[in-house]
């Protein structure tokens, strides 16, 4: 197998970062796509069948959350097994990262199937909504093998220093989904039409795909997989070792969703045409946060390096120009949803009314992009330096201190409106306080690696 390792710790910080960015952003782009087909396609069916596809939006972020931990967990482990040069340990850990995969899948497909209803109506579904919603999401889950198992296969594939065939193997997963998104819904040709149900049918074959790509890649290209039945402890070992870092991280994303739930009953209260434009307004979103996504991905392995190599000066100039870059991303993308909200919002619905509150968001929300780019890049640095408890906190703190209590405060004084002024709020507060967290662990680690070397 050949090793690709990106020297992060050499070249101009600048060129470096946008280098690695590129590879993840067309990934996620492709993620963020696949979101959007599946909106766009079911927005034409109505506003029910719209507000039904919405409130699955959460659940599916949790399971996608615990899976992109293992992933990240298992990279963790799997990189430093390559860095040693050990093919057998890359191989052990890759195969028992899949099967551990495979169990959790096992435990939430069966848990989900048995709580859709008392879930969803927890959320504030209910009548023809939650109808479509179990029909969505009976599939759903059946083929939620599809979903989970690729997370941590793609993972395992840039640990082998591959960022590109993950994102390509996402672009064709968001391809699939577009051509077989109205030939399920709609029942094109020989396919009977098949609605809400359909749009789920298409995403599982879709995500089917990116496991039998992923997976192929390991196998036989990498060859990064093996057959070989080891001792009972052996499998235990490695599990271990991807749950110590998979754990916390699924945990600290996991916060995210949750909030998002909480959210949604809150809009719920509204009817089922603000939760349908809510949700239309949120996936849009995904796209415009898209770039500074990946760009906060990247700067975890850069910080990384240039600390073990003791280069503080571009650490620092990393984490400025991510700064700087996440605040003009976030006001570019706010002229353009605050001039062109409703143009986008008639894309996906031609209900007045949903257009309107898509429209609400995208003039709101997008004011505090730029201080969430810092949030998030902030606590993915802070779990670089062995800092996951501060990184935490943040989330949490953005999340559940500041952001749903201040949409309940403001959904009892302002209305929707309100509730949406919420989020960039909690983004401004967190953003800045998590600048200050993160600038006191850069000067702590700096002075004591300073004294270690003088000694």
């Amino acid at each position: 197998m050949v090793v690709k390792n990106a020297r992060l710790i050499e070249g101009p910080v600048q060129k470096t970062l946008i280098r690695l960015t590129m590879p993840m952003m067309l990934g996620m782009l492709g993620m963020v796509i696949f979101n959007l087909s599946d909106t766009f396609f079911v927005g034409q069916l109505g506003t029910n069948q719209l507000a039904a596809l919405s409130f699955t939006f959460p659940v599916v972020l949790v399971v996608s959350s615990l899976a992109m931990g293992l992933g990240i967990g298992a990279s963790a482990v799997i990189s430093r097994a390559i860095g040693e040069g050990n093919h057998d340990k890359v191989k052990r850990l890759t195969t028992d990262s899949l099967t551990l995969s495979l169990i959790f899948v096992g435990f939430f497909a069966l848990f989900g199937l048995f709580t859709i209803n008392p879930l969803f109506r927890l959320l504030g579904a209910s009548g023809e909504v939650l109808t479509y919603i179990s029909q969505y999401m009976t599939i759903w889950y059946l083929g939620v093998v599809f979903v989970v198992i690729p997370m941590v296969g793609n993972n395992a594939i840039r640990a082998s220093g591959d960022t590109k065939t993950p994102g390509l193997i996402m672009v064709f997963a968001a391809f699939i989904n577009i051509v077989l998104d109205p030939i399920f819904i709609f029942g094109i040709g020989p396919f009977p039409r098949l609605e809400i149900a359909g749009a789920a049918i298409a995403t599982v074959i879709a995500r089917a795909s990116t496991l039998i790509l992923s997976i192929w890649f390991l196998a036989f290209k990498e060859k990064m997989i093996t057959v070989k039945i080891p001792d009972f402890r052996t499998v235990v070992d490695s599990w271990k070792q991807v749950l110590y870092i998979g754990l916390p991280t699924a945990a600290t994303k996991i916060v995210i969703p949750l909030g998002a739930g909480v959210i949604i009953s809150i809009v719920a209260k509204y009817g089922s045409e603000a939760v349908a434009g809510f949700g239309v307004a949120t996936r849009i979103e995904f796209f415009a946060l898209a770039v500074i996504m990946a760009l906060s991905s990247v700067l975890a392995p850069f910080i990384g390096q240039n600390w073990g190599a003791g280069k503080f000066s571009r650490i620092k100039s990393g984490i400025k120009f991510s700064y700087k870059f996440s605040l003009i991303w976030g006001l570019v993308i706010f002229i353009i949803f605050a001039i062109l909200g409703g143009s986008i919002g008639s894309l996906f619905s031609n209900n007045p009314n949903v257009i309107s509150v898509i429209s609400l968001y995208l003039l709101i929300v997008p004011i505090g992009y730029g201080l969430y780019g810092i949030l998030v890049m902030a606590t993915s640095t802070m779990s670089v330096l062995k800092k996951p408890i501060h990184a935490a906190i943040l989330t949490l703190t953005q999340t559940f201190l500041l952001y749903v209590p201040m949409a309940y405060i403001g959904s009892y004084f302002f209305g929707l409106w309100g509730v949406f002024a919420a989020l960039p709020t909690s983004y401004f507060i967190a953003g800045i306080i998590s600048n200050f967290v993160l600038n006191r662990i850069v000067l702590s680690r700096e002075k004591s690696n300073t004294t270690r070397i003088q000694k």
